[in-house]
């Protein structure tokens, strides 16, 4: 598999870009970001751009892929609906469509969130954007769009959040994961986990465009 991944210095992008690199069918990755991962691997190539709604430069080097994975997001807290769009249904769309008509049998992967609204009515801002994202990327033509839903998701090879807060987060909540995993396993996914069911809903399939959690822990298991 040729795989693009964007958002690969997110904690999420991490724990994805981690079990890519270490799949055995993954022939290579192609990072598109603001900045770099700063690793170095024979499978991994780097695009670096700090315009990531116009991609008509560099469209030759985004043909022959068999899937995108799209980690790339921000956190909605203090930003106002017509920045939190922009920065999430806009700049998802503009590649994911771009990626649909070079590439026409690609699988595309969007990482979403849990509670997000797909009737886009619920009074929540985020969940209304996310929803209208995950609806667009649907009927746009690629062989297959999946949309991830997870919650609280744990770090297991050293991933790191680039937002400040949920750093901290993390670092307390670090001492009590064996308790978080016991009583709310049923909530939790890991890094890995992400990366091995996104990789086997290329290889394989789903039954379902709208992945829960759930479903991202039945697919992520090996077959």
């Amino acid at each position: 598999m040729r795989i693009i991944l964007f958002g690969a210095t997110g904690m999420v992008g991490q724990g994805v870009l981690y079990e890519c690199l270490h799949a055995d069918d993954v022939e290579q990755v192609l990072s598109v970001g603001r900045t770099k991962t700063e690793q170095q691997h024979p499978k991994l190539k780097e695009i670096i751009r700090s315009d990531l709604f116009d991609y008509s430069e560099i469209q030759y080097e985004l043909k022959g892929f068999d899937a995108c994975f799209f980690c790339l997001g921000v956190s909605s807290t203090g930003m106002s609906e017509e920045k939190y769009r922009r920065v999430t249904y806009d700049l998802t769309l503009s590649a994911a469509t771009i990626l649909s008509q070079l590439n026409p049998e690609m699988v595309f992967t969007y990482v979403s969130g849990v509670g997000t609204d797909s009737t886009e009515k619920r009074n929540v801002m985020w969940a209304r954007v996310k929803g209208e994202t995950e609806n667009d990327l649907m009927r746009l033509p690629f062989r297959g769009a999946y949309m991830f839903r997870p919650g609280f998701i744990e770090p297991v090879h050293g991933e790191k959040s680039k937002t400040r807060l949920y750093r901290v987060l993390y670092i307390i909540a670090s001492p009590f994961m064996p308790i978080i995993r016991n009583v709310f396993s049923q909530s939790l996914l890991t890094t890995a986990q992400m990366g091995k069911a996104m990789l086997n809903a290329v290889r394989y399939g789903t039954r379902k465009n709208i992945l829960e959690i759930p479903d991202i822990r039945e697919i992520s298991a090996p077959l």
